[in-house]
């Protein structure tokens, strides 16, 4: 490798590499942030509807 001159990186090329970076860096975060539980867990924000049968029957 040392024999042949250093080719010019093509735009293409720097890009792909920017984006093989970022992956690489994305996929270290993301197994430290599994011990993390800072944040709740999302939970449905429906909640239950209350019985109208006490209403209906007049009672």
């Amino acid at each position: 490798m040392s024999d042949q001159p250093k080719k010019k990186m093509t735009l293409q090329e720097a890009i792909q590499q920017q984006l093989a970076n970022k992956k690489k860096q994305a996929a270290a975060s993301k197994g430290n942030t599994k011990g993390d539980t800072s944040t709740k867990k999302m939970t449905s924000q429906q909640t239950k509807k209350t019985s109208n049968t006490r209403r209906k029957m007049g009672v």
